[in-house]
């Protein structure tokens, strides 16, 4: 009889798929707690009790002849905690205890009360996806042993784990974890190499997928085994909904793991020894054929709502999957256990028991000792002892016993899953700290394309006369709410630490707003360059940190509109000399939309929420764009048809202003838009004078969601290449912001430059040019071939003293410093040889672009260095 038990019914019990599973295998036994049992007794004279025979009967308890054993105690076991959570009137939990725990072979129930037939379905399934829970679990760890393996026997290129989260949700989690769990495993290894397998580089894909699915499955059983029969209504459509991706993950994941299994079979050495293995492999190990037809029958199965059969096929596939993923394992450590195998043969021939062994076999075991990953190492130990235990073995015995150390249903294969566990979770390349989601680190390329471009926009923002200016991180939080509109709920708060209410910056506008109005100013302008924060969902393109580069004027100038034309003079300046390919900055004014709005009709308390349905025309049609101000926003389908009208105008600044402006127009005859048009006027004519109109298009569907905007309105498009990277820049007049935070309103113009999508583009350019750009600024090697640390300090000093950007290296081997050379792409090396300098005095340069070589005196290196450098 099993120790451990399994008790239902009790206020804090709930079940579990491995405890279902334990009892499955009969490793556990059934027990009812005493509450749910006092509430069972008083519904019955006297429990009833269950026999077993081979013959059938029509009762109402009828197991389903497709089951396996296995899956018919699950299945029991399932309709018994279900009847008990349902709390109706039965001896039938009573029953069914007694006879789980009776564990019989076959089942037959001659005292039962009445289950339906729609209990006895979902239960089935409910069963045998109990099973498939638990097994796919362990079968997702198994997998990732047997990948390791055999990546080091087949000496597999292993870059394809080097996958990272790159916390922009562009990465599966779960793949990323696959990833780092091979990591582990592999860590140290000499083994792996440099092979192109597939089938390696599409493990953290396939394995990825199998986790995934396997936990939505976990997290569909946790609701469903404890909901109980009379609250499963739609449960068996839930619970396949689910089973069937883990389907074709798992056919997926069998032919990933066959083909590596099948690979590691040619790799094995020794002619006995690789045709024992084969031989037996290809009487025993499942055959991709086998995968398909399995995965094949499910899915039909799951078509014709054959439920509980669907079920049974997908956790037949599961049992296949098992064996082929087995047999990799077995494959793999015969790759790399070859020499001592080959004893094994050596050893059962010499009792008669195989043939003679190859010549080829002591070659073998003269081979190097592989050196496996501290991970592997530790767990083909366990093998290793297991194996060991049993005494001397025949190739034959050796791989059953191998095989069976895989049974699920045994105690030791949980062991051996915890210390798979322990081994992965201990090992220091777990402890490898990770990145928030919505950040990134820059390594030095993208540091380099960075640096560059901030250079380009100081030097614009101080060819326009604006000052530096920095402000806090964060902020206080009254200071930020009530400026953003809808995107306020993006602002991330602080902890209270210190008795203020804080939150991060979201952007540089208010803060900049903040400063003016707190110091008195009544006219400045700034420039900033700095980090902004949002609680966003990162996606690609969308971070939860990013830098943002604003220029700004406050103040009432002399001149009608001339911040404004300024400021789009600038933003065509910085994409100019970005140099980042065809853009557009469509233009609007805030007035015209207002007026526009009430042109239509559209209410004025709506004006605003219009307005932010308008700006999603870049993303969504007109029609989606009226459905949704109809049914979600109230406004008549006249109405939105009227804006239609309105929005669809776009075109060239000039010609689209004159049609706006002509008598008897809808905007000359309202005050507001006809004032807009005025200044719009205005500002077209500067650009147009100032050969800038070109890259302007008036486009009256743009509609800046930010509550603070007054006046003019701007965004850039990037349009060059096929990247979709949507807004790079946008701006407008906002005259009342400062005022919110002080008695005196300051009128104000700027423009804020979406920096992360430009260096998007900027690093993509670089990438379709095949261009690297240079990691450091060095423009000098001093390469000493020897071991002499003072002589480079003397040389790289002279240099460095001189203003020369110069490093300095210190290796006998010549190769090393061209190497290093050539990856940090220095253009000149000072080629130092010890001896040289002691006897002749000279030294050697080098022009590696050129190819050129030139002696010179020591005396005078640096003088010739800076002539060539600087001439």
């Amino acid at each position: 009889m099993a120790e451990a038990s399994v008790t239902l019914g009790g206020k804090a019990s709930s079940l579990s798929s491995s405890a279902v599973c334990a009892v499955a295998a009969a490793l556990s036994q059934v027990r009812i707690d005493s509450t749910a049992l006092d509430r069972l007794s008083s519904s019955s004279k006297k429990a009833t009790t269950a026999t077993t025979t081979s013959s059938s009967s029509n009762h109402s308890i009828t197991v389903p002849d497709f089951l396996t054993l296995e899956e018919s105690r699950a299945f029991l076991l399932v309709l018994l905690n279900s009847l008990i959570i349902s709390n109706a009137p039965s001896r039938t939990p009573l029953v069914l205890a007694e006879t789980l725990n009776s564990n019989p072979s076959t089942f037959r129930f001659d005292d039962a009360d009445l289950v339906t037939e729609d209990e006895l379905a979902c239960s089935t399934l409910l069963g045998i996806s109990a099973i498939l829970d638990h097994h796919s679990a362990a079968l997702s760890a198994l997998a990732d042993v047997a990948a390791a393996f055999s990546c080091e026997a087949l000496k597999a290129d292993v870059a394809a784990f080097n996958l990272m989260d790159s916390g922009d949700g562009h990465n599966s989690k779960e793949e990323v974890g696959v990833a780092a769990d091979l990591r582990v495993l592999l860590n140290g290894s000499k083994s792996v190499g440099k092979e192109k397998v597939r089938s390696v580089a599409r493990v953290p894909k396939v394995h990825g997928s199998v986790r995934e699915h396997a936990k939505a499955v976990h997290s569909r059983m946790r609701v469903e085994l404890n909901s109980g029969v009379k609250s499963a209504i739609g449960s068996e459509e839930a619970v396949c909904t689910v089973l069937l991706p883990l389907a074709a993950a798992l056919r997926e994941l069998g032919e990933c793991s066959l083909a590596r299994a099948k690979s590691n079979l040619e790799g094995i050495g020794g002619d006995d020894l690789k045709l024992g293995v084969g031989e037996i492999f290809c009487k025993e190990c499942p055959v991709g054929d086998g995968l398909s037809s399995g995965f094949n029958k499910a899915v039909n199965l799951f078509l014709g709502k054959e439920y509980g059969k669907f079920a049974h096929e997908v956790f037949v596939l599961l049992g296949l999957v098992w064996k082929v993923v087995a047999w990799e394992v077995v494959t793999a450590v015969a790759v790399l256990e070859a020499a001592e195998l080959n004893e094994v043969i050596k050893g059962a021939n010499e009792n008669g028991e195989n043939p003679k062994v190859e010549e080829n076999s002591k070659a073998e075991k003269k081979k190097k000792k592989v050196v496996l990953g501290k991970g592997t190492s530790s767990i083909l130990a366990l093998f290793k002892e297991r194996l060991q235990s049993r005494g001397k073995l025949s190739l034959g015995t050796w791989v059953a016993d191998f095989l069976s150390f895989f049974d699920l249903t045994k105690p030791e294969f949980n062991e051996f899953l915890l210390k798979v566990k322990d081994v992965v979770e201990s090992n220091e390349s777990r402890r490898l700290p990770k990145i928030p989601k919505g950040t990134r680190d820059f390594a030095k390329e993208q540091m380099t394309i960075r640096k560059k471009a901030f250079s380009i926009i100081e030097e614009v923002f101080e060819r326009h006369g604006a000052t530096a200016l920095d402000t806090p991180v964060f902020e206080l939080r009254e200071t930020l709410m009530g400026k953003y509109g809808e995107d306020s709920k993006l602002i991330y708060d602080l902890a209270d630490q210190g008795g203020e209410l804080l939150s991060l910056r979201y952007d540089l506008t208010v803060p900049f707003a903040r400063f003016v109005a707190m110091n008195g100013l009544t006219s400045f302008k700034r420039y900033q360059i700095a980090k902004v924060y949002r609680r966003d969902n990162p996606s690609k393109g969308r971070y939860r940190e990013f830098y943002q580069c604003d220029f700004d004027i406050a103040g009432t100038p002399p001149e009608k509109m001339g911040p404004d034309f300024e400021v789009v003079r600038i933003l065509t300046e910085l994409l100019d000399e970005l140099n980042i390919g065809e853009y557009e900055i469509k233009l609007n004014h805030r007035k015209l939309l207002d007026g526009m709005m009430q042109i239509c009709g559209v209410p004025p308390e709506k004006f605003r929420t219009i307005c932010s349905s308008i700006d999603k025309l870049d993303k969504q049609s007109f029609q989606q764009i009226k459905k949704e101000m109809v049914e979600e926003k109230g406004l008549t389908a006249e109405t939105a048809d009227r804006i239609e009208t309105f929005v669809k105008e776009k075109g060239s600044p000039l010609a689209l202003l004159s049609k706006f402006i002509q008598e008897g127009s809808d905007f000359s005859k309202h005050e507001g838009a006809s004032e807009a048009l005025k200044e719009l006027e205005i500002l077209f004519i500067a650009l147009e004078k100032s050969k800038r109109i070109d890259k302007v298009v008036f486009d009256l569907s743009l509609a800046r969601g930010l509550d603070y905007y007054t006046g003019v309105i701007f965004e850039a498009v990037f349009k060059g290449g096929t990247q979709q990277v949507g807004s790079i820049a946008a701006g407008g007049r906002y005259d009342n912001l400062i005022g919110m935070f002080g008695s005196k309103t300051v009128p104000a113009v700027g423009v804020s430059l979406g920096i992360e999508r430009v260096f998007a583009i900027m690093e993509q350019q670089q990438k379709d040019q095949n261009q690297m750009a240079r990691p450091t600024k060095t423009e000098v090697l001093v390469s000493i071939l020897g071991n002499d640390l003072t002589l480079a300090a003397e040389l790289a000093g002279e240099l460095w003293d001189a203003g020369v950007k110069a490093e300095f290296l210190v290796h006998k081997r010549r190769t090393k410093h061209f190497e290093y050379a050539k990856e940090s792409r220095i253009p000149w090396m000072v080629l130092v040889y010890e001896q040289e300098v002691k006897e002749e005095g000279v030294v050697q340069l080098k022009d590696l672009e050129a190819n050129i070589d030139i002696k010179t005196p020591r005396t005078q290196f640096v003088e010739e260095l800076r002539k060539r450098l600087y001439p």
